[in-house]
């Protein structure tokens, strides 16, 4: 049980491997579609000639970081926010995690808890928290009492309304639908 998604091999595995990759696609993942977001880690590692810890980027010169970013093709259509919120999150990471990423959900005694922390991070809120909560609990095994109520809709079985959902090019096509009535919805709303 692990994320698949239609991207590079090595950067899925990247996604499997690592936290820090997973939480820096997360935290991309937002005006972008997902496959950019979710290969930028693997990208970002390939311009940096390694593979760098939260303490790495929480201490690149934050000039020098964006330039990274914004090497064509541009790691996120923001590259100079979003280095600087990849950053954020890592200075969050190495201060109150002691540089281990997964210690953000491991530590948590329960899905609230994990949620809240998620939620602490600079780019995450509600929506996006309960999301990656979704995408751990059913991608990754992360699974603390109460996970599925505190991912809320993200959380639940037989959906496909999230990253957390996909499987195959089919539920692939499935969330991306879902999320295209959801926009011409909100449209919709608005008048």
């Amino acid at each position: 049980m692990s994320l698949s998604l239609p991207i590079d091999a090595d950067a899925n595995e990247l996604l499997r491997r690592s936290p820090l990759a997973l939480v820096v696609a997360m935290v991309l993942d937002q005006q972008v579609p997902l496959e950019r977001a979710f290969s930028a880690p693997y990208d970002l590692g390939l311009r940096l000639g390694h593979q760098p810890d939260a303490r790495e980027l929480a201490e690149y010169d934050p000039e020098e970081l964006i330039a990274v970013f914004a090497q064509r093709p541009a790691l996120h259509r923001f590259p100079k926010a979003m280095a600087a919120r990849v950053q954020q999150v890592c200075r969050i990471v190495v201060d109150r995690y002691d540089n281990d990423p997964a210690r953000i959900w491991t530590d948590a005694p329960d899905g609230a808890t994990a949620l809240a922390r998620i939620s602490e991070l600079p780019g995450f809120g509600k929506q996006k928290a309960q999301i990656f909560l979704a995408l751990l609990g059913k991608r990754y095994g992360v699974q603390p009492a109460g996970w599925r109520e505190a991912a809320g809709e993200f959380g639940r079985d037989g959906v496909h309304v999230s990253v957390a959902d996909i499987v195959d090019e089919d539920s692939l096509v499935r969330v991306r639908e879902h999320k295209q009535q959801m926009k011409a919805a909100a449209k919709a709303a608005k008048g």
